[in-house]
């Protein structure tokens, strides 16, 4: 076997050792267009016998393609948003695309900063926003320089986006609890920082309430909690749920995040109360810790989001993609019940 940094060798020793053409040997290695498995093998093989490396910058400068997609997030420390990010990289890693993160967590001039410089120094080839209503400002940047752009969190104008129905999900989550025969039941939802892009703590409060006007029963405002959806901030609003005097307080709390419920869970246990026994609890995301905490909750496949963002945007990067694009593409959502719901006592 020949070991050797690539120097020197060129893409048609590749595809006389592989037995192929060179047209060939550059779709297996970039990653674009069709290619049958066993001649993929084949040009793998060969380029790694003989230490061929695909040079990026040639391929670039040949293509005015980068292989890149810019990803614009508002969080990166909350499962959801890592969730995201993480499909997405996957999908986009076998197509032959790197990422370039963009996260807005900081102060508030960071977002201006990417829409208005990054993403226009020509270095991606298309951008995934997640979670973020662009303006017509961050809209007409990135079309004025030609970036595909997919939505993740929409609806946003003009742009293919996925998106998941809150106030459905919501619905959802509460009509389990009712289904239980609770009728007192709060919400902890998001507060006004948390409520910028898509209003989606509002959506799911609407849902809340929807469900509870269906079943006859009255939307308390002292039975609705605001937090940023953090553990904390769900151990503080429930400790303000639960610590009301025993009439007062609610028999089930849906949580607008799981990472909410969490922290619900556990302000109900330093409160002395148990889970489902005195209080049940429920949540939407599935987490990948909902199972160890046993929390039911509506799950909503945030690693599938990203990659069917990343698949949309092939069909708008991809020549080979006859598929137009869809506009708008609803997230399926499912009810997961565990052990921390359960009938109220008598």
């Amino acid at each position: 076997m020949t070991i050797g940094t690539g120097r020197g060798v060129s893409i048609a020793e590749v595809a006389r050792l592989a037995g192929v053409s060179t047209a060939t040997v550059s779709r297996a290695l970039s990653g674009r267009g069709h290619v049958s498995e066993a001649a993929r093998e084949r040009v793998l093989q060969a380029a790694r016998e003989l230490g061929y490396v695909v040079s990026q910058a040639a391929s670039s400068l040949a293509s005015g393609r980068t292989r890149n997609v810019g990803i614009v997030l508002p969080f990166l420390g909350r499962w959801y948003f890592s969730s995201v990010l993480e499909g997405a990289q996957q999908r986009l890693m076998h197509a032959g695309y790197d990422v370039t993160l963009y996260n807005l967590a900081g102060h508030d001039g960071e977002r201006a900063m990417v829409f208005e410089q990054f993403l226009l120094r020509q270095r991606v080839d298309a951008v995934i926003a997640v979670a973020l209503e662009l303006t017509d400002a961050e809209l007409g940047s990135l079309r004025a320089i030609g970036k595909p752009h997919v939505g993740v969190g929409g609806p946003i104008p003009g742009v293919p986006t996925l998106m998941i129905d809150d106030v459905a999900v919501a619905r959802l989550a509460t009509e389990h609890l009712i289904g239980l025969d609770h009728r007192r039941i709060g919400i902890i939802g998001g507060d006004r920082a948390s409520d910028l892009d898509f209003h989606m703590p509002d959506k799911r409060l609407r849902g809340w309430q929807q469900a509870l006007a269906d079943a006859g029963l009255d939307p308390e405002p002292g039975l609705i909690a605001q937090a940023d959806f953090t553990v904390q901030g769900g151990y503080a609003a429930a400790k303000q749920l639960l610590g009301a005097p025993r009439r007062d307080r609610p028999t089930a709390i849906f949580a607008a995040s799981d990472e909410m419920a969490f922290g619900a869970m556990l302000a109900a246990r330093d409160l002395g109360l148990d889970v489902p026994g005195d209080v049940s609890i429920a949540g939407v995301d599935d987490h990948d810790l909902a199972e160890f905490f046993g929390l039911t909750t509506v799950a909503q496949f945030p690693r599938t989001q990203g990659a069917r963002a990343v698949d949309i945007l092939l069909m708008q990067l991809e020549p080979s993609v006859d598929e137009a694009a869809p506009a708008d593409t609803p997230l399926p959502y499912e009810l997961r019940v565990r052990r921390s719901t359960a009938r109220p006592r008598t």
